[in-house]
């Protein structure tokens, strides 16, 4: 079995990777004890976590809302705004977490909304939605699409903008962000600005040469990708193809007429290649698009920057983009 020193990676991400597989069962994904266990975890905002997934900036205020999603169904939203723009109506960024649709949750993604909050000046909205298997396909994806609705509309509230929105979100939440921006071009209900894709989901057949390349990667394998898709769409006659745009943007008849968008990919991950693609299926829509692929690091490296070489440099990209694109002046 290929372990995390067979990797070309730098010595601390390789220690990283090595402890967090020592912390995981094999059987994590199948057993629901485990998935359980997963989800209610998340790294404290103390030392030496932070050394690991960054701080929570001390400027920035956490606080928790919700919306009622189209079932009546009360959708919980983590938000994060900087303290000393409390009376600003700020651009809105929707944070989808990742997990492949199964696990995460948003505590776990404190350290990263924070640091966009706070650097690119947006109210985050971090939004937990909700999980397979209990909820399969397209649930989650009509949990956020209701969210982003929510967020354009007056019943979010006043502390932000409900015109150009941002959609965000990492692996099964880069896919679910992708999704939205589709199902908002076509059917309305939210003006979107741009998007940030980062290690996206987007090509449910895991057809891509990195799918082979790395199906025993360290933090995402094949196998697990496997798992998580199983859980999502489940083997009910009525399950999503995987060639709905609902479960593989990429597969979208038409791509034209999407937000600008960022993709941001690990070279050592088994979505590199289809998030790439995606990029490329992007630039020859029209659609603005950039796509940074990072070296030697592996699938979830946003969220353990201290333990790369390179995630404060895709922080930034990301912040820079946020920033950017939230205050284009030809929004108004």
């Amino acid at each position: 079995m290929t372990t995390s020193d067979s990797w070309d990676m730098p010595l601390r991400t390789k220690l990283f990777v090595r402890a967090l597989a020592r912390s995981r069962g094999s059987d994590r994904l199948l057993v629901e004890d485990e998935i359980a266990r997963s989800r209610a975890w998340f790294a404290p905002s103390r030392p030496p976590y932070t050394w690991v997934t960054g701080p929570v900036p001390a400027g920035v205020e956490i606080a928790d809302t919700a919306f009622e999603a189209r079932d009546r169904h009360r959708v919980e939203v983590r938000t994060y705004r900087p303290r000393d723009a409390e009376e600003t109506a700020l651009p809105a960024l929707l944070w989808f977490h990742g997990g492949g649709w199964v696990v995460g949750n948003t505590r776990g993604y404190d350290p990263i909304c924070g640091w966009l909050a706070d650097r690119a000046r947006v109210m985050v909205l971090n939004v937990d939605y909700r999980l397979a298997p209990e909820h399969r396909a397209p649930q989650a994806v009509h949990d956020c699409v209701d969210a982003a609705r929510w967020a354009a509309s007056e019943a979010s509230g006043a502390g932000i903008r409900h015109t150009g929105l941002g959609l965000a979100g990492d692996s099964a939440g880069g896919n679910l962000a992708a999704v939205v921006a589709q199902v908002l071009r076509d059917g309305g209900g939210g003006e979107v600005a741009y998007e940030a894709l980062v290690y996206p989901a987007v090509d449910a057949t895991m057809s891509s040469e990195s799918v082979a390349l790395h199906a025993e990667a360290p933090i995402l394998t094949r196998a697990d990708m496997d798992a998580f898709l199983a859980h999502y769409l489940g083997d009910e006659q009525d399950a999503l193809d995987l060639l709905d745009p609902l479960v593989s943007p990429i597969h979208a008849t038409d791509l034209s007429g999407l937000p600008p968008t960022l993709v941001q990919t690990a070279d050592l991950d088994p979505l590199r290649d289809e998030g790439a693609a995606y990029a490329v299926a992007l630039r020859a829509a029209g659609v603005e698009t950039r796509h940074t692929n990072y070296e030697r690091v592996p699938h979830g490296f946003l969220s353990f920057p201290g333990a790369t070489r390179v995630g404060r440099a895709a922080r930034e990209e990301l912040v820079a983009w946020v920033r950017d694109h939230a205050y284009d002046t030809r929004l108004g």
